[in-house]
């Protein structure tokens, strides 16, 4: 919100202006002021809005017209000010002031200021002065309201001030439509909204606990008693099915907002508005949707524990018929509240674990945030804030409140994501905390890629072949180690494989490189080995994988078969699967076991690991320095030659320490 004002009084001369502000500033009337008043700074905690408010004066002489238009450009809300004792003033309003400033290209709230009530003759109804205004409010909508006052009496002078304030701090124009009498449609998409989020148990209705912690949530207390009795009564008499067994309709809160705003108390509209993330144009603010959210290299994002709780709640909250799956209506009521399925376009909810009809499982939903907030954090945020995190019923109260109902801690949607552990640590460490993982599975066409993601997450087997043209990405959980894990797998077309392995950025995020190869097909594992060529691999973490075992083994060619490539980049063997027949090797929990401890699978990596352990264990014997430099591993590496490698002529070196060539 805005925490300054500046109110600009524009009018003929004569009508009151300097007068004005001399009558507000010292609290009485002085009969003889400036022709201008120099500017006035209003301190915040003097105000009823808590804003530094900037009163300025100005005069209609033509030789100050250049000061007049920098003013009102600068103006935040203008007042226009005639005189009652003055017709010609009055008449002046809408064939010239409100004219101009149009013409100076201003578009700010106006208010309508009559001074010197007490010159008037006469009494004036308020229906003789709305006959008066109406017509001029309709043809320019920039106008707010109009106040009468007296600066001589003075009559309220103060309240000229306090209407233009609220002009700017909550502005009628986007949330009413003063010709139809209704509420905008920005404003009624936007409060239907809140009205979602709100009722917990999606019953229609907001009853007394769900008003309680919408009443919290907004103002710090909760209703009292009488006031939500007052409340009913009001919305009841107003309309038919405003009220429903025993709380309020969305209809009946829309009538009440309706209400404030005819009453003039739209800072209870705004204020709502604003505690839900709504900025002056009726939209969910940027720094709503995306606060700032820090993420270190070589760390990953991950839902915390509040995270997991809120997608939870929201997931069982829409789950009406409790069959533990949402069906494409409840799926589309959940999302009712924000732009809609954010994985539309991936083929969701293709992408994570459904039940039998097809319908995301609460296992799914789960993974496919816990996929969505690794990939792109600020989705998550975006998302979470559209739904209404934290929902009502977690608001935390303030400890050091003397009563927990009287204040509320503000609540961020980052607290429900949580940064992990550099990946380096982890490795160092040979251990990790983190509980999302992603594997890049790279291979020829054909060679069985799409078929994997779609037996991890249990979709059924096609041999109608159509290649991946983009990015195809899948998740599920994974029982690995006593406990559950979330692996990605992902998968790309040939443009989009090649940007991912120029991007270090790219590869920085994978923590396991799956290569796959068609066993069948003597071509398939060429691809790979040219891949690897092509791109600096050999510090990631890899697999091998060979699909459909169920078919003929056949020869590859290639310099050498794949078992013995594995061996001598000192991995694992390609793991044989077949899709086909379901033989998946325990394929998916192998993926998780590497991201969890990858030094094994990194080329080279457990040989390194192995070799310098060694060292120092024979150093400390012979009696020699323990601290070995990359240089000294290197000399090693050069006299003890890896398999299938030339022997250097130092083959006598082999015999001297019992270290196998294996190790090696």
């Amino acid at each position: 919100m805005r925490r300054d004002v500046r109110i600009l009084l524009v009018g003929d001369d004569g009508v009151g202006k300097s007068t004005i502000v001399t009558s507000f500033i010292k609290d009485y009337y002085v009969p003889h002021v400036q022709a201008v008043v120099p500017e006035v700074t209003i301190p915040p905690e003097v105000t009823p809005e808590n804003v530094t408010t900037y009163i300025v004066d100005s005069s209609a002489r033509s030789q100050d017209r250049q000061r007049l238009d920098s003013e009102l450009r600068k103006a935040h809300v203008i007042c226009v000010v005639y005189g009652i004792d003055n017709p010609h003033s009055f008449d002046r309003v809408p064939t010239y002031w409100l004219p101009y400033i149009r013409s100076v290209g201003v578009n700010v709230p106006i208010i309508l200021v009559g001074n010197k009530i007490d010159l008037r003759g006469g009494e004036v109804t308020n229906e003789a002065l709305e006959d008066e205004i109406f017509p001029i409010m309709s043809e320019f909508k920039e106008v707010e309201t109009c106040v009468e006052c007296s600066a001589k009496l003075p009559l309220n002078v103060s309240e000229v001030f306090y209407f233009a304030q609220k002009a700017v701090l909550h502005p009628t124009a986007p949330l009413y439509d003063s010709r139809e009498h209704v509420l905008k449609p920005a404003c009624v998409n936007a409060l239907k909204r809140i009205f979602k989020i709100c009722d917990a148990n999606k019953d229609g209705i907001l009853d007394s606990q769900e008003l309680d912690e919408f009443q919290t949530k907004c103002f710090s207390q909760p209703l009292q008693a009488q006031e939500r009795a007052g409340i009913f009564d009001m919305v009841a008499q107003g309309i038919p099915d405003g009220i429903r067994d025993e709380g309020i309709t969305e209809p009946g809160f829309l009538y009440l907002h309706t209400l404030f705003i005819q009453r003039g108390r739209l800072e209870t509209t705004w204020t709502i508005l604003r505690k839900f993330g709504y900025g002056a144009d009726l939209k969910l603010t940027e720094s709503f949707l995306s606060p700032k959210f820090d993420v270190p290299s070589d760390c990953s994002v991950e839902l915390s524990p509040s995270g997991y709780r809120f997608f939870t709640d929201i997931f069982e909250m829409h789950d009406k018929d409790q069959d533990g799956a949402l069906r494409p209506e409840e799926l589309d009521s959940l999302f009712s509240t924000s732009p809609g399925c954010p994985w539309t376009k991936e083929g969701f909810p293709e992408t994570t674990f459904t039940n039998d009809r097809g319908w995301v499982t609460l296992q799914g939903w789960l993974a496919q945030w816990s996929m969505t907030t690794l990939l792109d954090h600020k989705t998550t945020l975006a998302y979470l804030a559209h739904l209404g995190y934290p929902l009502p019923s977690t608001i935390i109260p303030s400890s050091s409140s003397p009563s927990p109902s009287t204040a509320i801690i503000p609540v961020s949607t980052t607290t429900a994501l949580q940064v992990t552990r550099p990946r380096r640590s982890d490795r160092k460490a040979r251990k990790t905390t983190r509980n999302v993982f992603l594997a890049y599975v790279l291979g020829a066409g054909g060679s069985g890629k799409t078929s994997l993601l779609r037996n991890f997450v249990d979709k059924p087997f096609s041999t109608d072949y159509q290649p991946t043209r983009s990015v195809l990405s899948v998740v599920n959980a994974v029982e690995v180690g006593g406990g559950e894990r979330y692996l990605v797998l992902q998968e790309f077309g040939s443009k989009y494989e090649s940007e991912v392995l120029r991007n270090q950025k790219k590869l920085d995020m994978a923590d396991v490189i799956v290569f796959v190869h068609d066993s069948s097909d003597t071509n398939s594992f060429s691809y790979i080995s040219n891949l690897r060529q092509q791109y600096s691999l050999d510090t990631l973490p890899s697999l091998f994988v060979a699909t459909k075992s169920d078919l003929d083994l056949a020869q590859q060619r290639h310099e050498v078969q794949p078992d013995t490539y594995c061996r001598r980049l000192g991995l694992q063997v390609p793991v044989a699967v077949s899709v086909r027949t379901g033989q998946m090797a325990d394929l998916f929990q192998t993926i998780c076991r590497i991201s969890m401890d990858p030094v094994r699978a990194i080329p080279g990596g457990d040989r390194s690991l192995t070799l310098a352990s060694r060292l120092k264990y024979y150093a400390a014997i012979l009696g020699v320095a323990t601290t070995f430099s990359a240089g000294a591993i290197f000399l090693f590496r050069v006299f003890f030659r890896p398999p299938g490698a030339a022997l250097l002529g130092l083959g006598g070196w082999t015999g001297w320490l019992p270290i196998s060539r294996r190790e090696l």
